[in-house]
């Protein structure tokens, strides 16, 4: 590819009381810049990733980060939206305007702000990322959609139980190290597994530990073309994408297969001419616990219905053959979701620059996977970084 990350930022994620969709990306906007070491009239193109769907009554927020500097002013501005994966939209339509010459230098910032939303709301709005006609009234909202999906996996394949605590319990020891997560504590297995008063089930098997949180926060980074970013500090490279969009209702497809997921893992892999084993760690959607798992496989990382092995004999733990989440998830560091793509490529690239925070880094990190995800595999990237230097 011709792009690199050579500049980023990340706020907190969880409830943001004090903050707003504009002044999270300002400070994100402005923080990235100044990583990078560039001025914001250097930009030549800005996208913005954000879902919205309701959670906040201002829209039309392309031209907020304009607030960001005066010199941002009259710049391309593009919000895009493509559910939970709105962030990696946004990031990889900054690498196309770069690769197709149309950008030296892309900022693209991914935000939501969503705990402001009455609980009920926040359900309406998130189902919205499912098709309406055959899912519009499920109960739970789109927990009760993976509930769905997980009890067919477990019909077909199981029960699951104990793979899905575990994945639930290595994300939430992951994020202790990461400042960033919503979560920064250990719930250990024995909690996750339990059904509790403070651990219900929330739908089908699925319970509080095995959904995402609901979550403010904003992230953003600089793309620059690869001769540009010769003069970067340091800058970490886009070696491949892959993007594959599958049907919107479920009744259209194996929903247990996720093949828009092995699609674009297949796509990603091949441009960047490497395997899966190649990589030294992914960060995963894991939105709830189910989708983790039921990555694993089309992912290729193990046979379909076998996924658990992954999470039982250790192969995605940190200092597993295949580290998955080392930030911690969507589980532990939340999910705001225009935010959550560029949060991905943001951790990443610091896994891969070697300034991932203390207790969180991959020892000789040298290339990433990242995989995420809008409604039930519908949307779905992937990208594949390495460090330039």
């Amino acid at each position: 590819m011709t792009a690199s990350i050579v500049g980023w930022a990340h706020t907190p994620f969880g409830k943001l009381d004090t903050e707003t969709v504009e002044s999270l990306v300002v400070k994100v906007a402005t923080g990235a810049l100044a990583d990078a070491g560039i001025s914001a009239g250097e930009v030549d193109e800005i996208v913005l990733g954000h879902f919205n769907a309701g959670f906040s009554p201002q829209d039309f927020t392309a031209s907020l980060v304009l607030q960001a500097d005066p010199e941002l002013r009259f710049k391309p501005a593009t919000r895009v939206e493509n559910a939970c994966a709105t962030g990696s939209a946004a990031v990889h339509q900054g690498i196309r305007a770069i690769a197709s010459g149309a950008a030296k230098i892309v900022l693209v910032v991914g935000v939501e702000q969503m705990t402001r939303t009455p609980g009920p709301e926040i359900g309406r709005n998130l189902l919205r990322a499912s098709y309406l006609p055959e899912d519009g009234d499920t109960p739970g909202g789109f927990a009760g959609v993976f509930g769905k999906i997980a009890q067919a996996y477990f019909q077909k394949y199981g029960d699951q139980s104990d793979a899905l605590a575990m994945i639930a319990a290595k994300n939430h020891k992951n994020g202790v190290a990461n400042p960033y997560a919503q979560i920064r504590k250990d719930f250990g297995y024995d909690f996750c597994r339990s059904e509790s008063e403070k651990n219900p089930f929330v739908a089908g098997p699925l319970k509080r530990t095995d959904c995402s949180l609901v979550s403010d926060g904003a992230a953003a980074l600089v793309l620059m073309d690869a001769e540009t970013a010769k003069s970067a500090r340091r800058a970490v490279n886009i070696r491949a994408t892959g993007h594959a969009q599958d049907f919107l209702p479920m009744s259209k497809r194996n929903i247990l297969d996720f093949e828009g997921c092995t699609v674009a893992w297949q796509r990603a892999l091949a441009q960047a001419g490497v395997t899966l084993s190649d990589l030294s760690f992914v960060e995963t959607h894991d939105c709830f616990t189910i989708a983790e798992l039921i990555e694993y496989e089309a992912m290729g990382l193990t046979p379909k219905g076998q996924g658990a092995r992954a999470i039982k004999e250790g192969w995605t733990g940190k200092e597993g053959k295949l580290p998955i989440n080392p930030s911690g998830g969507l589980k532990a560091k939340g999910h705001p979701i225009g935010a959550t793509g560029v949060s991905m490529h943001v951790l990443s690239a610091m896994q891969l620059a070697g300034e991932a925070p203390e207790g969180m880094q991959i020892r000789a990190a040298k290339l990433a996977g990242i995989f995420n995800m809008g409604g039930t595999a519908v949307a779905n990237y992937v990208s594949i970084l390495e460090p330039v230097r």
